[in-house]
């Protein structure tokens, strides 16, 4: 072997820093602008495999470092290359590297990088690193992109009824999908539907059939608010927007069947929304209630408790107020067990279930009902002096043991009783706080960390004894919209009405102890909330919790003060918005006029004319008459008037029929309503008969794959499986659940670590990346950077280490396809059967980060081969394509292939080419690490004994000792025991 050091690089490469030689056994690093670097290198008999450490301190913005990944076939190792972020939380870097010849692993080490804007023809020799040729990336992927859509490869495969009776396998794979808005996407976006996209051509190259659709969430108040900006019809500015996100998602390389695009915002997708709505409202599960709402008048329409910060809308900052309006309610809550329930066999994140039945929320505990006292007395009175039924205060608590520790009661603010259990005395306090308490949402009051309220002077009588008064509150952390709008107070084993009671100085009394201490708690600091042993109880001292929580309510029950109850936290949906851009609601109502006014001589229209709508009368628009559109509005901004903006447009409001004067619905449906069945939709969107049949039902539901963020763990996920469960019922769908499996992926943040977002300055456009490095390098780069589900920083620089990778896979495919090389030696034979079944097993987890780095391995390694084997090098292009489809397809055609490689049978493994015939195993010495030796795989003790004993460092620590024992533990480790 030559003793010559090898050349150290030129520094026209910022990332190419490193040089270093070889010499005998040693090895040298240095860095261009350090000098040597502190390495430790060590090897073993025989000496084909080498370790070298650096010291982290020694490379901190070194983001290339060298080899990652090693590769041992048989008793000979080979040089493996790959590109690593430097890790920052270990002691030292270590990389094993191999070498057949110290030439080689000197000039495989420190080649020149590639620069991805050279174009150089080929070499057929992939070991000559002086040409290597650029992907041409901008050629190929609008070329791939435009024979994609003139053959319409994804075009989804018809399936029937024969197909669903035979097994023939299916997958149904759904991005959540995009709200298109005015700024299109940025790098984060791709990410889910990158996800998706490599499960969809890996299962169409298994010989699934795939239905892999898009669409868009089109209908909101952020389209809304943006033409309102812009002056603009909202109709317009989304069809720009869609245009625009389709442009870059079709730029990216997606397989979508583009001929079942679909927009919630077409009039024959808005046709069947409304169909889906009468359905609900058929079944009585669509009515109108009065309830208390977040009301912003200056967006003119109710907003979520999640839309408002700190009493503020959070889109514009406007002013919000709690006010009672007419409302359309889904109600979801009598589908709550159904929901619940559902879940069991999902295959979901862990997190989302718990998020689903958390806000499901079932509890079982007791109804207890406090009877009010009147302000004087214990006796309620009517203003005419009569004795009237006493007005009581329903609570419901999962802990009745604690009932005798009840101080005070506290209502919401919005309870309907607060009124009349307060004092005259405490009337005007009291209502400056209700009035208060309205400009806040639900989710300020709860996350508030300060706890306020006010006495109302009035005064209950407690259900247990009488003799017991307990002081009724108003408090803000109470919701009139959660559970019975009343909670009976009992702070010594409950952290907020502990909290509460000292803030006001309200007395505490402790009813339960642990079971190993069963005595008075007075002298604690802290709410005891743990379950113990009844104290200060009464009749019920020394009972379990869960005995005492069984007798107190059967006393309850005796007493007709209560009983056991059922309770969810799950509140009904409010369905309307009063805003302009949403699905009308297909409802009118009659129009009354004065006694003895003829209807054909009035017309609500005019300012002048006197009316009333009967809001108590609905009635559905008939199903022959739908789609009901929106009309064309000129001034479609909000208003004060709680029934809409649709209200200003009369002549579409007030309509004539059969002598009788009707106003339809100025309410529109949410943003939630067209997602809550778009996946029906995908799979029969032509139909214009049906929402869906009953076939493609059949065909192709449920969802296999549902891929979208975690943001939407609860609401969507909870609305679309309530939509589902109600067309099951009704026979629309034999199917119990829409999305068998679900995949949230991780947060892409900017590269400051924060969420991308205009304001930060730190949005990167994926536009900006396609033409610079590709789009095969974006998907790849976001299927690299991490595990899918993992929140993760994105870093341009590093796009290039793909781009690299991407340049030395096109280089193997073309000097294979130059050499047409046929045989293949056992080494690379092994390897690639091996890359198989990892690649093909970590696409099946969706470990899209592993596969890929194996993929690099398995490059470097027919990189390091004189003449690349045909077989293996369409083996390469199969496995790279569901990443990058691009590069997958033009390396394919390079190697002869006529026709597209989106339904080539996947690669298929030998498992005993996967096995390795040698093992490399360490050798300790009393415990400590003298050697490693390679032997096959199935050697006994007495075989390895005997290689340890040639381990020159072996030899020196046993020289002249009596061997006592040796342990063996087969394939891992021998240890070997002298004196």
């Amino acid at each position: 072997m030559s003793n010559s050091p090898t050349p150290a690089r030129k520094p026209q490469d910022p990332h190419m820093i490193l040089s270093g030689d070889c010499d005998g056994d040693r090895f040298r690093l240095r860095r261009q602008d350090r000098g040597m670097l502190p390495t430790k290198l060590s090897t073993t008999s025989p000496k084909s495999v080498y370790s070298l450490s650096i010291q982290p301190n020694s490379f901190p913005k070194l983001t290339v470092v060298m080899s990652m990944a090693l590769s041992i076939v048989a008793s000979r190792c080979v040089i493996v290359r790959g590109f690593s972020p430097v890790p920052s939380r270990r002691s030292a870097f270590g990389v094993q590297i191999a070498k057949r010849k110290h030439e080689d692993l000197a000039k495989v080490l420190f080649s020149t990088k590639t620069n991805a804007t050279e174009t150089t023809a080929p070499s057929t020799n992939p070991t000559d690193t002086s040409r290597v040729a650029s992907y041409p990336f901008a050629e190929v992927e609008p070329k791939w992109q435009k024979y994609w859509m003139e053959h319409k490869t994804f075009r989804t495969p018809e399936r029937t009824m024969d197909d669903v009776e035979n097994n023939k396998p299916k997958k149904y794979v759904l991005d959540m999908f995009p709200y298109p808005s005015g700024a299109g996407l940025h790098v984060g976006h791709p990410e889910g539907y990158t996800a998706s996209d490599v499960m969809a051509r890996y299962w169409r190259m298994k010989g699934y059939d795939v239905l892999h659709p898009i669409g868009w969430d089109s209908f909101g108040l952020p389209a809304e608010q943006f033409a309102i900006q812009t002056g603009t019809q909202p109709a317009e500015t989304t069809t720009r927007n869609i245009a625009n996100f389709k442009r870059q998602l079709q730029m990216l390389g997606f397989s979508y069947d583009w001929e079942r695009e679909i927009a919630t915002t077409d009039i024959e997708y808005v046709k069947w929304t409304q169909w889906i709505f009468l359905q609900l409202f058929h079944k009585g599960l669509a009515a109108q209630s009065e309830v208390s709402v977040n009301w912003c008048p200056a967006l003119g329409t109710v907003l979520a408790n999640e839309e408002i910060i700190n009493g503020l809308s959070e889109r514009g900052g406007h002013p919000v107020e709690r006010v009672p309006l007419r409302q359309w309610v889904l109600k979801i809550t009598e589908y709550a067990d159904r929901l619940l329930d559902g879940l069991e066999g999902l295959d979901w994140p862990t997190g989302t279930l718990t998020a689903q039945k958390q806000w499901i929320g079932r509890s079982l505990g007791s109804r207890i009902e406090f009877e009010v006292m009147s302000p004087s007395n214990n006796i309620v009175t009517s203003e005419e002096g009569e004795e009237e039924e006493p007005k009581t205060i329903t609570v419901f608590t999962t802990r009745p043991d604690t009932l005798l520790g009840v101080t005070y009661v506290t209502l919401a603010p919005e309870h309907p009783l607060v009124s009349e259990v307060t004092t005259e005395g405490q009337r005007e306090v009291v209502q400056a706080y209700v009035e208060e308490t309205q400009r806040r949402s639900d989710l300020d009051r709860t996350a508030a960390k300060e706890k306020t309220g006010v006495f109302t002077g009035g005064y209950a009588i407690h259900p247990l004894d009488s003799s017991i008064h307990v002081p009724i509150w108003v408090a803000d952390y109470v919701l009139g919209s959660y559970g019975t709008g009343a909670v009976m107070a009992v702070p010594a084993h409950d952290v907020r009405d502990f909290e509460f009671a000292k803030n006001f100085d309200l007395p505490i009394k402790w009813v339960v102890a642990p079971e190993d201490a069963a005595a008075s708690n007075e002298a604690e600091e802290a709410a005891f909330t743990d379950e113990g042993v009844l104290i200060n109880s009464g009749p019920f001292d020394g009972l379990t919790t869960e005995e005492a929580k069984t007798a107190i309510t059967q006393k309850l029950e005796e007493l007709g003060k209560g009983g056991a109850e059922i309770t969810y936290k799950l509140r009904d949906w409010v369905f309307s918005r009063q805003r302009y851009w949403g699905e009308p609601i297909p409802i009118y109502f009659p129009v009354d006029f004065p006694e003895g006014m003829d209807p054909a001589t009035q017309d609500p229209r005019l300012e002048d004319c006197d009316f009333v709508i009967r809001y108590d009368q609905p009635i559905p628009v008939k199903e022959e008459d739908l789609p009901l559109p929106l009309p064309v509005m000129e001034d479609f901004q909000p208003g004060n008037d709680p029934a809409g903006c649709l209200a200003r447009a009369k002549d579409w409001r007030y309509f004539f029929q059969d002598q009788e004067w009707f106003a339809r619905e100025t309410n529109t449906m949410p943003q939630w309503a067209g997602s809550c069945w778009y996946y029906f939709r995908f799979t029969d969107s032509k139909n214009e008969q049906q929402a869906f049949s009953l076939e493609a039902d059949a065909t192709w539901m449920p969802v296999d794959l549902y891929v979208g963020g975690a943001e939407h763990a609860v609401l969507h996920l909870l609305y679309a499986r309530f939509w589902h469960q109600v067309l099951h019922d009704s026979g629309y769908t034999i199917h119990p659940e829409p999305f068998q499996k679900l995949v949230h992926q991780g947060m892409i943040l900017g590269s400051d670590g924060e969420k991308m977002s205009k304001s930060r300055g730190n949005v990167v456009n994926p536009d900006d990346i396609v033409r610079e490095q590709g789009a095969d390098a974006l998907r790849l780069y976001e299927m690299f950077m991490g595990p899918l589900e993992a929140v993760k920083p994105w870093q341009t620089n590093q796009v290039s280490g793909v781009v690299r990778f991407m340049h030395k896979v096109y280089n193997v495919v073309s000097s294979s396809a130059a050499n047409r090389k046929t045989e293949m030696d056992n080494e690379t034979l092994r390897i690639m059967h091996k890359t198989m079944k990892k690649v093909t097993e970590d696409i099946e987890n969706m470990s899209f980060n592993t596969a890929i780095s194996t993929l690099m391995v398995y490059n470097n390694h027919l990189q390091s081969l004189k003449e690349i084997p045909i077989e293996a090098a369409e083996k390469l292009a199969l496995m790279v394509s569901p990443f990058a489809p691009h590069l997958g397809e033009e390396c394919w055609s390079l190697l002869g292939h006529d026709r597209s490689l989106a339904y080539e049978p996947w690669v298929q493994h030998d498992e005993e080419l996967c096995v390795d015939e040698t093992v490399t195993m360490g050798i300790q010495v009393n415990g400590k690490a003298r050697g490693e030796v390679t032997v096959s795989v199935d050697a006994d003790q007495d075989t390895v004994f005997a290689a340890a004993k040639e381990v020159e460092r072996v030899q020196r620590f046993i020289e002249g000792k009596d061997i006592i024992k040796v342990i063996y533990v087969p394939g891992r480790i021998l240890n070997i025991i002298a004196k």
